[in-house]
């Protein structure tokens, strides 16, 4: 049992602790100092419940009278010391529910009332008023055994090729031998207690892009959040990560072929909710501009000449945006404490597609094509957190189904051309050592490759690649990785192999934030 006297001793410490008029009495003029008081009040508070614990043990054990009657003015004066520690936390925190939010100080961003968003919880602004930066250089060394032509053939892919991007950067198209990747420059921030802001722009040597520039609200009402400006989407998995997050080198064949090498990277607005259940629940919806090259290419109302000289131009159809609009589901049940998993499903509608198909480069396209598009997809991560250190025993295997329907009218004719195509990737990542990491993918695009024009089906093969990588990080801000690739893929139907190799070298410098699962 523990003394008497060393108990008294720690009430007395107590209530010297809170003998200053400093404890809360008055209004302190600075809030941090009132938050400091607040945190040390609990800390005692919580010191003094244990004392009182121990106490009352004691007054339950076998004792003198007079040690009994001496303990028990002891409890009294501790729980009284508690009630009035009680009252001036309750008193401190009321005024400072009461106080006007007032002017920014330096010191940094601090919570506000607002009756409508609740407590939004501590802001952090970078350092202060300055952004969080974080910088992402990409090394690459590639070599293949087509001359450098292994990524025009997945361009050119039976049912595939047909519109590719004319502007904008690229994250794969990389020449033989050295390259200077992608690098990521990345800026975020916490405006104010309702807003946060990212900004991040893909650095290469042609230039530099605006790859996501978006607001996002920090807490609406019911576990709503809005995001707006330009984002990757939330659909599927894999299209909101960027390059420097993937387990390969190089982008899936069923995102590369079906949505182009940046995912679905939109403008626009996308509201979520995040509903409070005994499992992970996610709601989502998105209204976007439209202008993916594979999902909503988007023209314009353009003009071009006829199939003959006596033809009527054919004229692309003028459609503003919002033309693009998605909705996605993710659902992650409790499956235990090293163990994660997660499933989605994820739609597209695009109320313009349009294509020019121009092959000769003579002016007079050989086929102009407008209408609409949609697709749908379904995904499914799990992940096993390994007790081991260094990610050794950890084990990550990741899969995703797509499906494209565009169903186009072919101008300066009177049919229609319908095109049905879809795409899978599998790959698993295992923590082979401290740091080392092996990971294996199969991916394939055209399991369903057909187009059907005039009442005529044309059918396509299904093209495939297998890949492997080892990866080696020093640490969480370097990486080295060596990737081999093996493609099997249908140009003008004649099979088409090739071998890659990558030697990568990733750094990230600055504060960069926490990834989401």
């Amino acid at each position: 049992m523990k003394s008497p006297f060393l108990i008294a001793g720690a009430a007395v410490a107590f209530a010297l602790t809170f003998a200053t008029p400093a404890a809360g009495q008055g209004a302190p003029a600075d809030r941090k100092a009132l938050e400091e008081k607040i945190r040390a009040l609990e800390t005692k508070q919580e010191e003094t419940a244990k004392s009182l614990e121990a106490l009352k043990t004691s007054l339950g054990t076998p004792a003198p009278a007079a040690a009994h009657a001496d303990l028990q003015r002891q409890l009294e004066a501790i729980e009284k010391q508690q009630a009035e520690t009680k009252a001036t936390l309750e008193t401190i925190q009321k005024e400072m529910s009461q106080r006007h939010p007032g002017p920014i100080e330096a010191p940094g961003l601090t919570t506000k009332s607002f009756p409508l968003f609740g407590s939004s919880g501590q802001v952090s602004s970078g350092t202060s008023f300055n952004p969080s930066i974080s910088v992402i250089p990409d090394f690459v060394y590639y070599r293949d055994n087509r001359q450098g032509g292994a990524f025009e053939i997945v361009e050119e892919a039976d049912g595939f090729h047909g519109v590719h991007a004319e502007e904008g950067h690229d994250h794969g198209g990389l020449n033989e031998g050295f390259n200077l990747g992608e690098t990521e420059l990345a800026f975020t921030a916490s405006v104010d207690p309702y807003f946060d802001v990212t900004a991040l722009f893909a650095a290469s040597e042609e230039g530099l892009e605006a790859e996501e520039v978006y607001f996002q609200t920090r807490r609406l009402p019911g576990g709503f959040q809005l995001k707006g400006g330009k984002f990757l989407s939330g659909i599927g998995y894999a299209n909101k990560q960027h390059p420097h997050q993937w387990d390969f080198a190089d982008q899936n064949l069923a995102y590369e072929l079906l949505l182009g090498g940046h995912g679905l990277n939109e403008k626009g607005l996308q509201v979520t909710w995040l509903p409070k259940l005994p499992f992970y629940l996610q709601l989502g919806a998105e209204v976007l501009q439209g202008e993916n090259e594979k999902m909503a290419n988007y023209v314009g109302p353009e003009e071009f000449p006829g199939l003959t000289e006596e033809a009527d131009p054919r004229v692309l159809a003028h459609k503003p945006g919002p033309r693009l609009f998605t909705g996605f589901v993710k659902v992650g049940p409790n499956i235990g404490y090293a163990s994660a998993l997660q499933v989605g499903l994820s739609y597209a509608s695009s109320r313009s597609h349009q294509e020019v198909h121009d092959h000769d480069g003579d002016g007079i396209p050989e086929g102009v094509l407008d209408g609409t598009a949609e697709l749908w997809g379904a995904d499914l991560v799990y992940k096993y957190d390994s007790p081991r250190e260094y990610g050794a025993g950890d084990f990550i295997f990741q899969a995703e189904y797509l499906s494209r329907k565009r169903d186009l009218d072919v101008l300066g004719t009177t049919s229609t051309a319908v095109f049905k195509q879809d795409g899978a990737y599998f790959q698993a990542v295992y923590g082979l050592l401290p740091r080392f990491q092996v990971a294996t993918r199969y991916d394939l695009a055209g399991l369903t490759n057909e187009r059907v024009r005039a009442g005529v089906k044309t059918e396509y093969e299904t093209s495939k690649r297998w890949s492997a990588a080892l990866t080696f990080n020093p640490s969480e801000f370097s990486r080295v990785r060596a990737q081999y690739n093996r493609g099997e893929l249908f140009v003008g139907g004649e099979k088409e192999t090739f071998d890659q190799f990558f030697l990568q070298v990733q750094f990230s410098i600055g504060a960069h934030g926490a990834h989401k699962f």
